[in-house]
């Protein structure tokens, strides 16, 4: 009588265990896809910050609420000119392709030392139909006549024309005391689990510059 009883309670705990695993393994996957879902990029004007959340005016009229982790990277975003980019500088830039196979800047950023590395290699970007993002270090460098650079980055390089009214900036590492109301803000977020937005990283404009990537 005691074995048969044994029998059933094992039979009714693993009854039980299934389920709770099958729960607690969709739980698990459930913000594992929400965190390596395709980030959203939001662009516009900080109108608050209050603990951990980032209220944006986006530049399409939408207030977007975003929460920023202890460790958000922040980064201020200074102007800079084409005499910043020089051989060996990390920089990034937004860019279209070309039908001679270059790209065409949209922006550059300039990178300062401490950031080298950051999200380094190439793939799309959305400040653009069919535009991309390409991060890596300057191998070459022309100025004069066509301001071109090739940037050299893990799986390859890229040949890049920066016309005369593409926005250079320079990045450097900021804190929150740059997400200040009349901020501008660019910003990728994904969604947590429940649905609300958190921050990958913020690049917040000084000085009133507006963030260009």
């Amino acid at each position: 009588m005691k074995t048969r009883m044994k029998i059933a309670r094992a039979r009714t705990l693993r009854a039980l265990a299934v389920p709770a695993l099958a729960a607690a393994l969709f739980a698990t996957m459930s913000v594992a896809s929400a965190q390596n879902a395709t980030p959203t990029g939001v662009r516009g004007t900080v109108t608050s910050l209050s603990g951990d959340l980032l209220k944006v005016h986006t530049r399409d009229g939408q207030d977007v609420d975003v929460k920023l982790a202890a460790d958000t990277p922040i980064r201020g975003v200074t102007l800079a000119n084409v005499n910043d980019i020089k051989p060996d500088s990390y920089v990034g830039t937004a860019a279209i392709a070309q039908p001679d196979g270059t790209l065409k800047a949209l922006e550059v950023h300039v990178f300062p030392a401490s950031m080298r590395g950051s999200g380094e290699g190439h793939r799309p970007w959305d400040l653009g139909a069919n535009s991309t993002m390409t991060n890596g270090t300057v191998g070459s460098l022309v100025v004069s006549n066509g301001r071109t650079i090739t940037v050299k980055y893990k799986d390859g390089e890229k040949k890049i024309v920066i016309p005369q009214d593409v926005p250079i900036v320079s990045l450097e590492p900021g804190s929150r005391a740059l997400l200040t109301p009349g901020t501008k803000v660019v910003l990728f977020a994904h969604k947590d689990a429940d649905g609300s937005m958190a921050a990958n990283f913020i690049s917040a404009g000084e000085h009133g510059v507006t963030p260009p990537m």
